[in-house]
């Protein structure tokens, strides 16, 4: 399995209950496409840098997984789909080698 980051950007108007579902809901993609979220950081609200669908402010969530290049796809895929990201980034985590002496 591969390790990845994605960093997400959810609607500023969602209430707390609305954010800690759709948080969920991803990470149980993650789960269901054979993956593991290791981490999930909360960021909370922060203003972006340019305004996105008309928001100056965002939702910020960083979640740290491991799992196959179809859980990443899958996961892209239901981003582009869902109203409530209004961005999102997933990258692949370069792992340090153990060099052995």
């Amino acid at each position: 399995m591969r390790a990845y980051e994605v960093m997400y950007v959810l609607r500023p108007n969602l209430d707390e209950e609305q954010i800690t579902a759709q948080i969920e809901r991803f990470n149980q993609l993650i789960r269901d496409q054979g993956g593991e979220v290791e981490q999930v950081s909360r960021w909370g609200k922060r203003r972006l840098a340019y305004e996105v669908k008309k928001f100056r402010e965002g939702y910020y969530v960083l979640v740290y997984f491991r799992g196959r290049p179809q859980a990443a796809q899958e996961l892209e895929r239901v981003f582009k789909i869902s109203d409530d990201v209004i961005r999102y980034l997933i990258t692949r985590r370069v792992e340090k080698a153990v060099r052995q002496a």
